[in-house]
Protein backbone atom coordinates (compact mmCIF):
# COMPACT_ATOMS: atom_id res chain seq x y z
CA UNK A 1 0.00 0.00 0.00
CA UNK A 2 1.50 3.66 -0.64
CA UNK A 3 2.00 5.89 1.89
CA UNK A 4 -0.62 8.78 2.62
CA UNK A 5 0.50 11.89 2.42
CA UNK A 6 -0.28 13.67 5.80
CA UNK A 7 -0.89 17.57 6.48
CA UNK A 8 -0.23 18.72 9.69
CA UNK A 9 -3.84 20.26 11.12
CA UNK A 10 -2.40 23.49 12.62
CA UNK A 11 -0.99 24.45 9.12
CA UNK A 12 -4.31 23.68 7.42
CA UNK A 13 -6.14 26.14 10.16
CA UNK A 14 -3.36 28.58 9.84
CA UNK A 15 -3.70 28.98 6.02
CA UNK A 16 -7.08 28.53 5.52
CA UNK A 17 -7.55 31.25 8.86
CA UNK A 18 -9.89 28.82 10.68
CA UNK A 19 -10.00 27.67 14.12
CA UNK A 20 -8.98 24.39 15.41
CA UNK A 21 -12.12 23.49 16.92
CA UNK A 22 -13.84 24.49 13.62
CA UNK A 23 -11.90 20.97 12.24
CA UNK A 24 -12.55 19.35 15.80
CA UNK A 25 -16.45 19.78 14.98
CA UNK A 26 -16.07 18.54 11.61
CA UNK A 27 -14.15 15.94 12.78
CA UNK A 28 -17.04 14.71 15.97
CA UNK A 29 -19.44 15.13 12.70
CA UNK A 30 -17.43 12.62 10.96
CA UNK A 31 -17.41 14.90 8.04
CA UNK A 32 -13.46 15.17 7.71
CA UNK A 33 -10.93 12.20 8.55
CA UNK A 34 -8.12 12.74 11.18
CA UNK A 35 -5.00 10.97 12.03
CA UNK A 36 -3.28 11.48 15.10
CA UNK A 37 0.65 10.17 15.36
CA UNK A 38 2.61 10.77 18.37
CA UNK A 39 -0.13 13.36 19.83
CA UNK A 40 0.08 15.44 16.27
CA UNK A 41 -3.25 15.38 14.33
CA UNK A 42 -3.04 15.34 10.29
CA UNK A 43 -5.58 15.46 7.83
CA UNK A 44 -4.55 13.19 4.54
CA UNK A 45 -3.79 15.25 1.82
CA UNK A 46 -6.48 13.74 -0.14
CA UNK A 47 -8.94 14.85 1.66
CA UNK A 48 -8.01 19.14 1.64
CA UNK A 49 -10.11 19.50 -1.40
CA UNK A 50 -12.73 18.52 0.77
CA UNK A 51 -12.08 20.38 3.78
CA UNK A 52 -11.95 23.75 1.84
CA UNK A 53 -15.17 23.10 0.17
CA UNK A 54 -16.14 23.02 3.76
CA UNK A 55 -13.95 25.67 5.12
CA UNK A 56 -15.90 27.93 1.67
CA UNK A 57 -19.15 27.19 2.75
CA UNK A 58 -18.49 27.80 6.16
CA UNK A 59 -16.61 31.33 5.34
CA UNK A 60 -18.78 32.25 2.13
CA UNK A 61 -22.07 31.54 3.72
CA UNK A 62 -21.74 31.64 7.15
CA UNK A 63 -22.81 27.94 7.39
CA UNK A 64 -22.34 26.49 10.72
CA UNK A 65 -20.79 22.64 11.05
CA UNK A 66 -23.79 20.61 11.29
CA UNK A 67 -25.40 22.87 8.20
CA UNK A 68 -22.72 22.05 6.29
CA UNK A 69 -23.14 18.44 7.26
CA UNK A 70 -26.79 18.95 5.61
CA UNK A 71 -25.96 20.88 2.89
CA UNK A 72 -22.76 17.88 1.40
CA UNK A 73 -25.64 15.23 2.20
CA UNK A 74 -27.80 16.96 -0.27
CA UNK A 75 -25.05 17.54 -2.75
CA UNK A 76 -24.46 14.00 -2.68
CA UNK A 77 -28.38 13.08 -3.09
CA UNK A 78 -27.92 15.63 -6.33
CA UNK A 79 -25.03 13.80 -7.90
CA UNK A 80 -26.65 10.41 -7.48
CA UNK A 81 -30.03 11.77 -8.81
CA UNK A 82 -28.10 13.21 -11.84
CA UNK A 83 -26.15 9.72 -11.92
CA UNK A 84 -28.92 7.76 -12.13
CA UNK A 85 -30.88 10.48 -14.65
CA UNK A 86 -27.66 10.09 -17.19
CA UNK A 87 -28.11 6.26 -16.38
CA UNK A 88 -32.22 6.23 -17.33
CA UNK A 89 -31.57 7.76 -20.36
CA UNK A 90 -28.68 5.95 -21.89
CA UNK A 91 -31.22 3.56 -21.30
CA UNK A 92 -34.13 4.79 -22.66
CA UNK A 93 -32.06 5.77 -25.65
CA UNK A 94 -31.12 1.91 -26.38
CA UNK A 95 -34.73 1.24 -26.09
CA UNK A 96 -35.58 3.54 -28.79
CA UNK A 97 -33.13 2.13 -31.20
CA UNK A 98 -33.89 -1.33 -30.64
CA UNK A 99 -38.00 -0.52 -30.82
CA UNK A 100 -38.41 2.00 -33.46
Amino acid sequence: MAQQELILIETLCTHYEVEISFVDTLYSLGLIEIHTIEQVRFIPEENVGDLEKMIRIHQDLEVNPEGIDVILNLLSKVDDLKNELAETKSKLRRFELTHP
